[in-house]
């Protein structure tokens, strides 16, 4: 569907220069699926969401802390690039200034009390606490029980914003987003990836009376408006078509979701086993239809125990399903089922795995 919507859109047009029908057509279909959306902005990446929302935040609230899980990847703009990789205290490297950091608080994902005494020690000028809620550059973590509610908690009563950050979560870990998962109501949240229908997409959403601070019209003084995108490619109708075009599908074919669900626990679980079976340590994390496997590892709570993980071997194993089984990974980085998978594909890599496992490859010193 998604093919035939775009060869349909581009003989009318590629780009338009302002907004189009479709782009009201999206705009509503997410709202109906995740009404806390009551407003939204589009972009063209995930990294240009994420920005705006935390600095809608510092809109809003007049403060200037954001606070962010460690090892929390929220694209690669400036004010959000702090203690993404190991070692964390770290600077993230050449091209950022050192001062960026000051307003960045980082918090250990997992770790409740942990996290709320970081909070409470910048709660007078905290803007924003800004949260995948499952970890997923950082190795495909899911939230405790409990973790994503305490955080929420916190920043509602401290006159914070809660931003969640789905755009790896928004549409796969269900049609209403991981916060319905999870029972929570954002502030703001942002959304990517599969809302573009695989062209490049962002979006910021929320809150009317949050994102109503970046409307053009209604505040025309500069002083009094938060300045977020534009951009020329932003909400061009091929994007918006795309996009479309995928959540109609999916809002039709209900059953995508427990297919692929069901094909990632069969995956987790049988790696695992295969795993252990050969006394091999490592652990599969993830939930629904994602999943990474993590060696040297028997416990994996948050981005510290993925960074000490032995890479090298899941770098030996992703190597040897490509060259010897076909299956491809993003090197290092955690799987993502589709629905044009099958049962027969998790198979194949079940089998290729206890393979590889059966060579000696990844074989662990004592």
């Amino acid at each position: 569907p998604v093919a035939n919507a775009l060869a349909s859109q581009v003989r009318n047009g590629t780009l338009y220069g302002t907004v189009n029908d479709v782009s009201v057509e999206l705009a509503e279909t997410v709202q109906k699926l995740m009404p806390a959306a009551e407003m939204m902005r589009f972009s063209s990446t995930g990294s240009e969401a994420t920005m705006y929302a935390v600095r809608l935040a510092r809109a809003k609230t007049g403060r200037r802390v954001i606070a962010k899980a460690i090892g929390g990847w929220h694209g690669f703009n400036t004010t959000l690039m702090q203690t993404v990789n190991y070692p964390f205290e770290a600077d993230e490297g050449p091209g950022l200034v050192q001062d960026e950091g000051q307003y960045v608080e980082s918090i250990p994902f997992n770790n409740l009390d942990a996290s709320l005494k970081v909070l409470e020690t910048i709660k007078d000028d905290l803007a924003c606490v800004i949260i995948e809620p499952v970890l997923g550059g950082a190795g495909c973590i899911p939230p405790v029980d409990g973790y994503l509610q305490g955080l929420q908690e916190f920043a509602k009563k401290n006159g914070s914003l809660f931003i969640l950050d789905e755009i790896v979560t928004g549409f796969r870990l269900s049609l209403h987003g991981a916060a319905s998962v999870y029972k929570l109501d954002p502030d703001l949240f942002t959304l990517g990836k599969i809302c573009g229908g695989g062209l490049p997409i962002g979006i910021v959403c929320g809150d009317k009376n949050i994102m109503s601070l970046a409307d053009p019209v209604s505040r025309r003084d500069k002083q009094a408006r938060c300045a977020i995108g534009g951009g020329t490619f932003s909400a061009n109708p091929v994007t918006m078509t795309a996009g479309l075009a995928t959540l109609t599908f999916l809002k039709k074919n209900r059953n995508v979701y427990n297919k692929i669900d069901r094909l990632g626990g069969m995956t987790r679980k049988g790696l695992n086993k295969i795993f252990a079976d050969a006394k091999i340590r490592c652990q599969v994390t993830g939930l629904n239809s994602i999943f990474l496997a993590h060696f040297g590892k028997e416990v994996v709570q948050n981005a510290s125990d993925v960074a000490t993980s032995n890479k090298d071997l899941l770098s030996k194993y992703h190597l040897a399903l490509m060259a010897d089984y076909g299956i491809f990974f993003l090197p290092g980085k955690m799987g993502a089922l589709s629905y044009a998978h099958d049962e027969g594909d998790i198979k194949h890599l079940l089998v290729a795995t206890e393979k590889i496992v059966g060579s000696g490859l990844l074989k662990q010193r004592p």
